[in-house]
């Protein structure tokens, strides 16, 4: 395996939002084959209780929208309220103005894909690390497939707030649960680079909580 190829991957897979192609049609033959990619993931005790909804109505997309631009657009204000004069400086400033922006034009985005699963949460943290642990690999699957064939996205949460109603418009059964929406389409760049962490020595520990990892 060339290391080289998938530590790039791995490393510049982004979470997409200003620049996502809004006019350029993404292929259903794209979607279908990042989607079984997808399902390759590991699943718990190979249950496989994940199920994609795929959303290229607009009228649908519109409707979606309302309920991710009501509830983006008032997190986004407090969000600056609560960043205060730091919201007007770098790098919080690019953060909000990219969030935002996918708050402004989301019924455009070409493809919304909303990952779910069968089933409800139950409140306890074991067990539902166990629900959502069954897909969330899968999620990142699909989004590093999307990457590597030229197309961006990012897994947003705000449609969940409301999400008995997106489930009225989707048509998607009481339990069943949704966990998140991907925004998909193709990128207007391919120049990703990677992202800026904290060094992995300040965030990991060995044996012990706090104990230096080297």
């Amino acid at each position: 395996m060339d290391t080289t190829v998938t530590d790039h991957l791995l490393s510049t897979t982004r979470a997409v939002r200003r620049k996502l192609d809004l006019d350029r049609e993404v292929e259903p033959e794209v979607l279908a084959e990042c989607l079984r990619l997808a399902v390759q993931a590991p699943t718990p005790g190979a249950a496989q209780s994940w199920r994609w909804l795929v959303v290229r109505d607009q009228e649908t997309r519109n409707q979606l929208g309302a309920l991710f631009r009501e509830v983006g657009a008032a997190y986004m204000r407090n969000r600056i309220a609560a960043a205060g004069s730091a919201a007007h400086e770098q790098p919080m400033k690019r953060i909000i103005a990219s969030g935002q922006y996918l708050v402004d034009v989301i019924e455009r985005v070409p493809v919304f894909v909303i990952p779910c699963l069968l089933g409800r949460p139950t409140g306890r943290n074991a067990a539902d690390a166990v629900f959502y642990g069954g897909i969330f690999p899968a999620v990142w699957s699909f989004q590093l497939a999307l990457r590597s064939r030229g197309l961006g996205s990012t897994l947003t949460s705000y449609h969940l707030e409301r999400e008995e109603e997106a489930a009225r418009i989707l048509g998607i059964p009481d339990d069943v649960t949704q966990v998140g929406l991907l925004p998909v389409a193709y990128t207007t760049t391919q120049d990703f680079k990677p992202g800026t962490r904290q060094p992995v020595e300040d965030l990991s520990y060995l044996d012990r909580w706090g104990s230096p990892l080297f």
